[in-house]
């Protein structure tokens, strides 16, 4: 079912919306809360918290880009489950990603950095729009979706040390980029 036929059923308030949502991007969402939290039990919450979410939103909301929205949902709902679950601990995927981009972006504290967050967005866009689409979906696998190392290098058919190296090619790449669009590193 395409995308804006699921939305139409959010529309309608027809419980088919979440089913077909679910087939077609339950996956998908697993595979983010999962790569968050760690936990599969964790994880089929925060789906299921999503649906509810979807739900609650549209209407009035009518997403363009419905894929994209979905995501972010699954993903926002995870990271603030994680937080609650996690406050004092730290979680591989999630935290080891993190620290990885931190040396290219920093840590995003400032006023002045969540001001400049849609510029920063856009910039990493820019960035990535200059890669093939191999290189691009690498870095989103490992920085939005949280696969971990060895997930990636099982997936690529290459080692982690060479997978580790490829990652850190793209961020070295990155900082430089930045570097030359104005921000400070």
């Amino acid at each position: 079912m395409k995308d804006q036929e699921i939305v139409k059923l959010y529309h309608e308030r027809s419980e088919d919306a979440i089913h077909e949502t679910d087939l077609k991007y339950g996956k998908l969402c697993r595979r983010i809360s999962l790569g968050i939290l760690g936990d599969s039990r964790d994880s089929e919450e925060v789906v299921s918290d999503t649906w509810m979410a979807l739900w609650n939103s549209i209407p009035p909301k009518k997403p363009e880009h419905f894929k994209a929205y979905v995501c972010r949902v699954a993903k926002n709902l995870a990271l603030k489950r994680y937080e609650y679950e996690h406050a004092q601990k730290r979680n591989c995927n999630y935290e080891d990603s993190l620290e990885e981009l931190k040396e290219c972006i920093g840590t995003g504290k400032s006023v002045e950095e969540h001001i400049l967050e849609r510029e920063l967005t856009e910039s990493i866009n820019r960035f990535l729009d200059n890669f093939p689409k191999e290189k691009r979906v690498l870095f989103l696998k490992r920085y939005w979706f949280l696969y971990s190392v060895k997930e990636l290098a099982g997936e690529y058919h290459v080692s982690e040390k060479n997978m580790s190296m490829r990652l850190a090619r793209l961020r070295k790449q990155l900082k430089k980029y930045l570097e030359q669009e104005g921000y400070a590193i």
